[in-house]
């Protein structure tokens, strides 16, 4: 069924809603941490959209009040199935700072106060579902928080180990990843009354061990609390599973019985990226939620454009490599563009597209096309790391380039910003285009500063980061700077640093304020302190104190007066001399966060 036929409008909320279509019952119900906000940006409409888009009816309730059951008994139980998503962001990463401090605000809240989202907002949603709804449709998870946590994995919060998301949440079943596929499958497979244990991208709870050989069993929950290294194993075997080329399918033993997760579902090809793209987003908060106020975070997304999915770049700190893959899947340019013209035609639209990018903005329109037919590769082979990037990898930045080119002659577009972060050493690694790539950000897409993150400089630490090293930032900056000389703008660089990432010791952030001090010639006024979160590489070193790949033991701070420490010493405002002063004078007590 074609989602053209569908009426232009959100979907329900309430019952009123659902009396206007002619619905006495919903096929689905969609839970999740966040307001509704209809867009692209938002996974809980998408995966919305899709399910209406293949003939389903469907419902979203935004953060229902936990404490009643008015929210949640507000649309009546589904016929086939109920979501469940902790929101866009992970609750926990949400409610609280890199050192355990609540945050007072959510840009995901319609008045911005932080009031409607539990920690741990999947598993309280699923048990909210469970208290009004006895034996009830299947519970599905999803969505980043559900997604990082299906296998056994370090919780920095209580700072243990946690079992697999389906156990503590006594869900039914789990899409992982991106999902578009495996909703539809879910979706179409529960209509027919058929098992959905099959579905690719799925996780589910079994009393008995798969006999599949295209299933690997991996270290038990009892074996990664006994042993660090098994630990290790576990999570190398989580992250080199995620591609649907060549991925098994995995299963753990979690006390008496096994945490199955099937391999993962098939990328969308660029007509699939177009199709999910162009739903009947109403590209708002619902109007249920008006009246709490707005929500902040629709001044970005409201008119941004996402151009592709994924990111090879692999930083051991971020969880897209293990959330949305590491193969970059395109929308096509004729796709994007009337995107960006149906912008035009809306009345608040004042002619200022936010962002045209992604996770990485310039990864658009190339990939390795040894990983297009095989698969990312394995044994530690990446794309990028610390000290190079692949020959296979072809950077070309022209596809973009061009693309750019044409959104900025579209008429009613007065600026279109590129806001997504860019890797800067993939312009300078593409000899061809990168030039003329800065060029055309420089002169157009960004106002007055460019945002770049380098993360650190010490070679030591940029190494446990997995970042390339500091050269190329100079060599990057040089650049930048040359262009905005010759095109008589006085744009500048800001740089995202981060503090106490395991590795880090005062030492090391003494060498980042020396360089940006001496190399910069700037202070930087933020730094962010490192919060392991799950599905990284740097929570696993945060966790066993260990380097993943060598399973060498290395230096971890935890004490958080030490990690602000650590942030204080780059933010400080005087300037930095490597060989004058003494600790206690030049970073002493009464440090702030």
């Amino acid at each position: 069924m074609s989602h053209n036929n569908k009426p232009n409008k959100f979907l329900p909320t309430t019952k009123a809603e659902m009396k206007e279509r002619g619905w006495d019952e919903l096929d689905v119900v969609l839970i999740t941490g966040d307001a509704y906000i209809d867009s692209p940006f938002m996974g809980i409409a998408v995966v919305g959209r899709i399910l209406e888009d293949i003939g389903l009816r469907v419902g979203i309730i935004g953060q229902p009040d936990v404490d009643s059951d008015v929210d949640i008994k507000r649309l009546g139980e589904p016929k086939l199935f109920w979501g469940v998503s902790g929101g866009s962001i992970d609750s926990m990463v949400s409610n609280y700072t890199a050192t355990k401090k609540f945050r007072n605000s959510d840009d995901y809240t319609p008045g911005g106060k932080n009031n409607k989202r539990p920690d741990r907002a999947t598993l309280v949603y699923t048990n909210l579902i469970r208290r009004h709804f006895k034996n009830t449709v299947p519970v599905v998870l999803g969505g980043i928080e559900a997604s990082l946590r299906r296998l056994t994995h370090y919780d920095y919060w209580t700072n243990k180990l946690r079992k697999p998301i389906l156990f503590d949440s006594k869900a039914d079943y789990m899409i992982y990843g991106m999902g578009e596929q495996a909703i539809i499958d879910l979706g179409n497979t529960l209509r027919q009354g058929g098992d959905p244990r099959n579905i690719r991208g799925l996780c589910y709870i079994s009393k008995e061990a798969p006999s599949d050989e295209n299933f690997k069993e991996i270290p038990s929950h009892q074996e990664c609390l006994d042993d660090k290294e098994k630990y290790i194993d576990l999570f190398r075997d989580f992250y080199d599973n995620n591609d649907p080329i060549y991925s098994k399918g995995l299963y753990q033993k979690v006390d008496t019985r096994y945490l199955i997760q099937n391999p993962p579902s098939d990328h969308m090809e660029e007509e699939e990226m177009d199709k999910i793209a162009s739903f009947p987003y109403q590209r708002d908060a619902h109007p249920f939620h008006k009246k709490d106020g707005k929500v902040k975070c629709l001044e970005t997304i409201k008119f941004s454009i996402m151009t592709h999915h994924g990111c090879w770049g692999e930083c051991n700190f971020c969880a897209i490599a293990a959330h949305q893959g590491r193969t970059i899947r395109t929308r096509s340019e004729k796709n994007i563009l009337a995107e960006a013209k149906s912008f035009t035609k809306m009345k608040d639209f004042k002619g200022i597209i936010s962002d045209v990018g992604g996770p990485t903005a310039n990864m658009y329109g190339y990939e390795c096309k040894k990983k297009m037919k095989l698969g990312t590769c394995v044994d530690n082979k990446r794309c990028v790391d610390a000290t190079r990037l692949c020959r296979t990898m072809k950077v070309d930045h022209s596809r973009n380039i061009k693309l750019l080119k044409d959104i900025r002659e579209i008429p009613g577009i007065k600026k279109a910003f590129v806001a997504s972060g860019v890797r800067y050493d993939l312009i300078t690694a593409d000899k061809k285009h990168g030039y003329e790539y800065l060029k055309e950000m420089v002169d157009h897409h960004i106002s007055g500063q460019m945002k770049v993150a380098p993360e650190h400089t010490s070679d030591e630490v940029l190494h446990h980061m997995g970042k390339p090293g500091k050269q190329t930032l100079i060599d990057f900056k040089k650049m930048y700077d040359r262009l905005n000389k010759e095109s008589g703008k006085k744009q500048f660089l800001t740089y995202y640093l981060i503090a106490a990432h395991p590795g880090c010791e005062e030492k090391h952030m003494r060498e980042l304020k020396d360089f940006t001090t001496n190399e910069l010639k700037m202070n930087p006024e933020q730094a962010q302190v490192f919060t392991p979160t799950p599905g990284t590489y740097s929570a696993v070193m945060y966790y066993t104190g260990l380097d993943p790949f060598t399973k060498k033991k290395i230096f971890v701070e935890k004490d958080p007066r030490r990690k602000e420490k650590q942030k204080e010493i780059v933010i400080k405002k005087h300037k930095f001399n490597h060989y004058g002063g003494t600790k206690k004078r030049e970073f002493g007590s009464g440090m702030q966060g």
